[in-house]
């Protein structure tokens, strides 16, 4: 009997994941990848394409590597708790050639369609369209899998700020932020308080003349290193907290919590601390 043929659509972590899991189940995938590389978002470019995602030169991850690798292919030992996405991208590299999962990419291969065929009720098979150097290419696959991430769309809310036309500076989402070397000595404000906004303020903080971090409320700040200086969501998430967040409070666990955050630092002290538990 045939293999039942899969498309995948992306060569990300998700897309890499998914060529690997049909080849565990005996099916055939082919890949397409619109870049001429594999790592999606963490994949950084100076200038990217459009609809594709970003990330800025210095990112680091904020899972810890025994937390994210994939179950089958630990990260090396010598790898940095939190990588840099240059390491992340070295261990997808290894992963994919580990598996020999490159042969089944179509690089620089855009999806333009996908659609149910008209016997789709029987066959449950779909119509896909592809283009690669301007030329499209129509293929049946009996399953899709969509890997081609979230991380595409800025959003950028201008209506919300009366008067920006007429600003005089430069205003940009944080997708288009690569790195501090340009705003040496400038005044900046930075709108939004998770991940990326924390990230960029605090290295802008080193370069600019000045640095405001935006929020419309307060936020916890958790950091990557935990007690005893071991990664925090390895130490957190674990079956024993797991145990105690069912038989205690959502109380006792709110105010255990926050004596933690607080001990790195008081969030009243710096216009932090959150109205929510």
């Amino acid at each position: 009997m045939a293999k039942k043929q899969i498309a995948v659509i992306g060569a990300g972590i998700s897309g890499l994941g998914a060529i690997k899991c049909c080849l565990d189940e005996d099916l055939e995938p082919t890949c397409f990848e619109r870049s001429d590389d594999i790592g999606g978002l963490w994949k950084f470019q100076k200038n990217p394409l459009e609809k594709m995602p970003s990330i800025y030169k210095s990112v680091t991850i904020n899972t810890s590597k025994e937390m994210m690798c994939f179950s089958d292919f630990p990260i090396p030992e010598d790898f940095p708790n939190y990588m840099h996405n240059c390491k992340l991208m070295e261990y997808l590299r290894k992963y994919a050639t580990h598996f020999s999962l490159l042969r089944y990419i179509r690089f620089k291969t855009t999806v333009r369609s996908v659609r149910k065929r008209p016997d789709f009720g029987v066959s449950g098979q779909w119509d896909v369209v592809v283009e690669t150097d301007g030329k499209q290419e129509s293929l049946v696959f009996d399953g899709i899998l969509v890997c081609s991430g979230h991380h595409t769309d800025p959003h950028l809310p201008l209506k919300s700020f009366p008067g920006i036309k007429k600003f005089e500076g430069c205003y940009f989402h944080s997708r288009e932020y690569k790195s501090p070397e340009d705003y040496t000595g400038k005044r900046i404000i930075v709108v939004g308080i998770g991940n990326s906004g924390v990230d960029i303020a605090v290295e802008l903080g080193r370069v600019a003349k000045q640095v405001f971090l935006s929020t419309r409320r307060g936020s916890w700040i958790l950091h990557r290193v935990w007690s005893n200086g071991y990664p925090m969501d390895s130490s957190f998430f674990t079956r024993f907290h797991s145990f105690l967040q069912k038989i205690l409070t959502t109380a006792a666990v709110n105010k255990y919590l926050e004596k933690m955050l607080n001990s790195r630092f008081n969030h009243a002290h710096y216009g932090l601390q959150p109205q929510h538990r």
